[in-house]
């Protein structure tokens, strides 16, 4: 079940129209009616919301995945190949139950090389994509059934493809004898959680997937009504919070869960320059800037969310389809995920495989500047003058999530410096995430992005093309497709990354 207390809930007030209005709109959202987002949205939203019913739903899934489970019971390690929707929910499930799941949602040859095992005899992959025609996984799934057959392993023995019936992938995986689970084709990709996408990775991994979703179905009844907890978390965050909230999920046992949410309501509501931008703050007491809503899950905050996993899935997709209605813009589209796709796939086609050699702004120690000339601090000081009084500054690190994980202490000291909200996503995977609010939501942003070398490429095979050009690419596409509309965007080089990481963390701390 689910508790929502804290100091900002003396705001809600069940008298005022605008929650009234709330009421029935979730009430029609349990009606599953398409057409309380607009007349322009009603066509999306109709093949968009069976969500609604996945506690009950993904049930018929069960005796698959227990087949599924057993057939595999004897892998020890389950690799994740997918982006957005189709890796957040289960690297939170995995990290909530204490289960071991390597989730591949990058294209930088560093990270690339934690997931590849020596013992493939002993791995499972799961190839997840909605679509069908996700590069990253694409590229992903390529690299793996070249590394099965280099290994006298048949792919077919050891991967998994979950995508949505007659998807690009799914026809192909079915044309070549690969195991393939269908996910419901209405539900959205950021609404996936206790879909096939969520569920096919936790029972790979010895997840209780019954009771993730008994909790969800225990839930249902709350989410309408008068006392709906939904409701009252989107009367909030619509009317009672400004652009920005925070998320800490630092003192609850559900790691992660920020990220999933982050993911959720940026992209769903992050378009038509309105939009809610989370900010995934490292603890409950770690510094925000500027004015947010916080919201905890553990401990004391503004707002503090306490719930079971399947609970918060179901809880927190309610919210964001009120909040895409009290916000008046669709909430199941993404109409500028696109450009950046666009932009790299120009990129590539220029290169036409060869990286290109970069001539930088500025060089100071390890580290190329690109936007600026002179030293570190002085490119950061850029960045911080840069930042609106209403505005944000992203930063995006096209890095190795695992080894490189240290640079993410960056936000905090950029926070600390301008005095507004920061936010840190790993790329290539925030493209799927706040890469939609970036270029669709308020217009305010200024954007650091920080690339770096590599140890050794990775050749992408059936591809004149390498992971290490692909990931370039993105940074440089995205970066455009950010420049493209007057925002303000530096990008710093790691030459050798872990000094590269330790003089930026150390320029960060000497600016005044």
């Amino acid at each position: 079940m689910i508790s929502i207390r804290g100091s900002l809930t003396s705001k809600i007030d069940k008298m005022d129209p605008r929650f009234r209005a709330l009421v029935e709109a979730s009430d029609q959202i349990a009606a599953k009616n398409p057409n309380i987002w607009g007349a322009s949205a009603a066509l999306e939203a109709g093949m968009r919301l069976n969500w609604i019913d996945l506690p009950i739903s993904s049930r018929s899934l069960l005796p698959e995945l227990d087949a599924l489970a057993a057939r595999f019971r004897d892998h020890t390690q389950v690799i994740l190949c997918g982006m957005g929707g189709s890796s957040l929910a289960p690297e939170v499930i995995a990290a909530t139950y204490g289960k071991d799941l390597f989730v591949l949602d990058s294209t930088d040859p560093n990270y690339l090389r934690h997931a590849i095992s020596s013992n493939l005899a002993s791995t499972v992959v799961v190839v997840s994509s909605k679509s069908g025609s996700t590069i990253e996984t694409a590229s992903q799934r390529a690299l793996f059934e070249d590394l099965f057959k280099k290994s006298n392993l048949s792919p077919q023995d050891h991967m998994v493809i979950v995508t949505d019936p007659k998807s690009p992938l799914d026809q192909d995986a079915r044309s070549r004898n690969f195991l393939v689970v269908n996910a419901d084709p209405n539900v959205g990709g950021r609404f996936s959680a206790l879909s096939a996408f969520g569920l096919v990775p936790a029972a790979l991994i010895g997840v209780d997937i019954s009771l993730l979703l008994d909790n969800a179905a225990d839930l249902l009844p709350l989410l309408v009504g008068d006392q709906s907890c939904a409701v009252a978390m989107a009367y909030l965050l619509a009317y009672h919070s400004g652009q920005y909230c925070a998320f800490s999920d630092s003192q609850s046992d559900m790691p992660g869960l920020a990220d999933w949410i982050e993911q959720l309501i940026a992209e769903s509501t992050g378009k038509e320059e309105v939009g809610r931008l989370p900010i995934v703050i490292e603890s409950n007491l770690a510094p925000i800037a500027g004015e947010a809503t916080k919201i905890v899950f553990a401990g004391n905050g503004e707002l503090v969310v306490e719930a079971d996993l399947g609970s918060h899935f179901i809880f927190w997709e309610w919210v964001t389809a009120l909040l895409g209605f009290a916000l008046k813009i669709d909430p199941f589209n993404q109409p500028n995920v696109t450009e950046a796709k666009e932009k790299t796939s120009a990129l590539l086609a220029r290169w036409k495989g060869a990286l290109p050699k970069f001539g930088p702004d500025g060089v100071d120690g390890v580290v190329e500047i690109f936007g600026a000339d002179g030293s570190l601090e002085r490119a950061l000081l850029k960045v911080i003058d840069s930042v609106s009084s209403d505005g944000y500054v992203a930063i995006m690190a096209y890095l190795d999530r695992k080894d490189d994980f240290a640079i993410g202490q960056l936000r905090r000291q950029i926070a600390l410096k301008c005095g507004r909200p920061v936010t840190f996503g790993w790329g290539p995977r925030f493209l799927h995430s706040t890469g939609q609010f970036h270029k669709g939501g308020q217009q305010n942003g200024t954007f650091l992005q920080i690339t770096g070398d590599y140890s050794q490429d990775i050749d992408i095979p059936g591809r004149d093309l390498s992971f290490g050009t692909l990931i370039a690419a993105q940074a440089l596409g995205d970066g455009e497709a950010l420049a493209s509309r007057g925002f303000q965007v530096m990008r710093l080089h790691l030459q050798e990354r872990a000094d590269g990481i330790a003089q930026i963390l150390s320029a960060a701390s000497q600016i005044i």
